[in-house]
């Protein structure tokens, strides 16, 4: 059995990626990425989700360091982590830019 070994780019390409496959999780970023600090307000009156579907897209967006957060009362505080936002950034431009080896291979 062959082992595979991945690069820590592509783990954490992989990661950002995962974080990145749900429209709510887009809008999320979107959202953030448009505030000047950290986002105060309570996104349950924004978007049409259950609190706690809410509450798993954004520990998700969290696990993948996209986003940071902290609890204040019975508010929470959410903003992109600038510094992964670049990285992921980064990441996908360079994943983009591959071009494929054949161009006359685009149909079976």
């Amino acid at each position: 059995m062959e082992t595979i070994i991945f690069t820590s780019e592509q783990e954490k390409t992989a990661r950002y990626a995962r974080a990145l496959g749900h429209p709510v999780r887009v809008y999320i970023l979107e959202l953030l990425s448009q505030q000047t600090c950290c986002y105060s307000g309570n996104l349950s009156d924004i978007l049409p989700v259950a609190k706690s579907t809410l509450s798993q897209h954004l520990k998700e967006l969290k696990s993948a360091g996209l986003i940071q957060g902290e609890i204040e009362g019975p508010k929470i505080r959410y903003c992109l982590n600038r510094d992964n936002w670049q990285e992921a950034k980064m990441l996908m431009t360079a994943l983009f830019a591959v071009q494929p080896k054949d161009e006359n291979c685009n149909t079976l």
